[in-house]
């Protein structure tokens, strides 16, 4: 038996709310992202939109004590940790007629049991792309100065010149290759845009070439991109097909001192290739995703100060949680009024996205 998040009391009914039964809803997500992301405003909001009898969260769809109240539901809430939705879990919930996922990839929790049955599906995917965009801008930024690794570098605090041991040095007049046109690539390419002379090529080859002009970039393919830039940053899903895209031969079509920096997956980068590479001193990197995820212990990429590794930090933590959480009670909303769904996912959105 899982672990049954506090009772919550059964919502009372505002009768100011439109005319019309709320949906019967049900949060499930793992108890520490539930204490995360639902804050008294959160559930406040929760019980006005919806009918939540106890428990309201839990973390374990298998409980056999969940039997009634997983009969009655309409809606999931789902989050990280929530198990994947299958055949069997299905079946105890007749009435399901939405998961809405405060999170972004929904990848773990639907299966070809779920579109089956015709399930909707949304994921607030779009607004973690903000935080993350955040981190690869301040990556890209950072990397022009090579101020992680200078930081690293004990020979840099001796203030003896060479600071550009790493590469040139500077934000003005440099070219960003973004490899993804996806929410958070192009949210990367229109923050880049604050940058002096900044040229910014795309690649992508389900981009359409005016849409990546309209955010100020420039669609090219991914072998014109490779020699052309300072700084390469990831921004493409997962797939079959994009699993090490960024292989031995492209890494080696980089110029001397370029800064790799992954915030997507760590799949998408050869990592042998990229480590030969960095302990040569001939490119820089900033992973916030490896491949394997976390590294083994005894990775020469730790122990380089050309490189900065991150824990998987770039999506939504801490303060950013919430924001996950209010986008899905959005959809909530406009789920129990009738409105179309803004952030949607269907089964062959998945072909393509992460």
């Amino acid at each position: 038996m899982g672990i049954r998040f506090p009772a919550m009391s059964i919502r009372e009914h505002d009768p100011d709310a439109e005319a019309g039964r709320a949906p019967t809803a049900l949060v499930v997500m793992a108890a520490d992202v539930f204490r995360n992301q639902f804050g008294a405003a959160q559930l406040a909001r929760l019980r006005r939109i919806a009918d939540v009898p106890d428990p309201l969260a839990v973390d374990d769809l298998d409980d056999p004590a969940l039997d009634a109240r997983l009969a009655d539901v309409e809606v999931l809430l789902t989050g990280w940790g929530a198990p994947a939705l299958d055949a069997a879990r299905l079946a105890r919930m007749p009435r399901l007629g939405a998961m809405l996922h405060c999170a972004g990839s929904i990848r773990p929790q639907v299966t070809e049991s779920f579109w089956d049955r015709g399930i909707r599906a949304s994921s607030v995917a779009e607004v973690n792309a903000i935080p993350v965009a955040e981190f690869a801008f301040a990556a890209i930024v950072l990397a022009g100065k090579k101020a992680p690794f200078l930081a690293a570098d004990p020979m840099s605090r001796r203030f003896e010149g060479g600071a550009d041991r790493y590469g040139p040095l500077g934000n003005r007049d440099r070219t960003v290759g973004v490899v993804g046109f996806s929410r958070i690539g192009r949210r990367v390419v229109e923050m880049l845009q604050q940058l002096e002379g900044i040229r910014v090529l795309v690649a992508d080859p389900l981009a359409a070439a005016e849409e990546v002009a309209a955010a100020g970039g420039e669609l090219v393919a991914l072998d014109t991109l490779i020699p052309a830039v300072d700084v390469l940053s990831l921004h493409a899903p997962a797939l079959p097909s994009t699993r090490h895209m960024i292989d031995r031969p492209r890494l080696a079509a980089l110029e001397d001192h370029v800064t790799v920096i992954n915030t997507a997956r760590g799949s998408l980068i050869d990592h042998d290739a990229l480590t030969a590479e960095c302990v040569a001193g001939r490119l820089n990197a900033i992973l916030d995703v490896t491949d394997p995820e976390p590294l083994p212990a005894d990775s020469p990429l730790y122990a380089l100060p050309n490189v900065m590794i991150t824990p998987h930090v770039a999506g939504s933590l801490g303060s950013e949680l919430t924001r996950m959480t209010d986008a899905a009670l959005d959809e909530l909303e406009r789920l129990a009024g009738g409105l179309p769904l803004q952030h949607e996912v269907t089964r062959d959105d998945l072909r393509t996205q992460a």
